[in-house]
């Protein structure tokens, strides 16, 4: 087990191949922990230094109620590792994580992957009445602190997907969904203060110079389909992959289609 302290956290990471080899920096969604790259990492690992963290409030890594900075602890745990450049590879919130640092610290990231994510400051996107239904329920969870009805209605959500019947899903997928979700429960007590990137990304993102990868599942939530298009049309260098079959979290539920698909775009920019 690695821990790194800092700034009122301890810092729970993994790291995966030769340090020497080009730096992958993965940053799991909202709704899992570092647990959801499981699947790829020694595929990813055979040609990568793989790293890959709990964000604060997630996954193994504890904190003090604190105000931080996402950006800072991401690339804090570069420096500690020896990382000058790293490709970030971010699911939903971590996807967000790396839009920020490629906007705001521009020479320290070398390649850009989002999967279901979209840039800090995206407007308000209209949602359908079923997913305005969804969010309602997790709303009063939260408001109720029933954390763990919260924790099943947010996969319902978010992983199984609006629409979808999860019993027609792959069952390993559905349980895998709901565990990695449920790992957070540990932390629900914690309340950090993450400070947000000023001005935000969403009209930054033309800037954006680095290969970008921007990946979406076709039974994402509205918001996610409209940020996927707006990256893809936004930002210079920008390839698009779409899921036919997935909600928010592809990679886990198509571990290996994703891991072919990110395998051949890394070695497609030389990265």
């Amino acid at each position: 087990m690695s821990r790194l302290e800092l700034n009122g956290a301890s810092l729970y990471y993994e790291t995966e191949g030769e340090a020497s080899a080009p730096a992958l920096l993965l940053v799991h969604a909202g709704i899992a922990n570092l647990r959801m790259w499981d699947p790829q990492v020694a595929a990813l690992a055979a040609s990568h230094h793989v790293i890959r963290y709990d964000s604060r409030g997630f996954g193994q890594t504890t904190s003090d109620d604190v105000e931080f900075s996402e950006r800072a602890d991401a690339l804090a745990l570069l420096d500690h590792l020896g990382v000058d450049r790293a490709t970030i590879i971010g699911c939903s919130r971590g996807g967000r994580l790396a839009i920020d640092l490629a906007v705001d610290t521009p020479q320290r990231v070398s390649g850009l992957v989002v999967i279901g994510g979209g840039p800090s400051g995206f407007p308000d996107v209209e949602l359908t009445e079923a997913e305005d239904a969804a969010i309602d329920l997790c709303d009063a969870a939260y408001e109720r602190q029933d954390w763990a009805e919260l924790s099943r209605l947010e996969v319902k959500l978010w992983s199984i997907g609006v629409g979808r019947d999860e019993s027609t899903l792959d069952p390993q997928f559905v349980r895998t969904a709901y565990e990695l979700d449920a790992a957070n429960l540990r932390s629900a007590s914690d309340r950090p203060v993450p400070m947000q990137l000023e001005p935000p990304a969403y009209d930054r993102v033309v800037d954006v110079t680095v290969p970008t990868l921007v990946v979406v599942g076709d039974h994402d939530l509205s918001e996610a389909l409209a940020q996927y298009e707006y990256l893809l049309s936004t930002i210079p260098r920008a390839d698009g992959c779409r899921f036919p079959d997935s909600a928010h979290l592809p990679s886990v539920e198509h571990p290996d289609e994703f891991a072919r698909v990110l395998l051949r775009w890394l070695d497609e920019h030389s990265l």
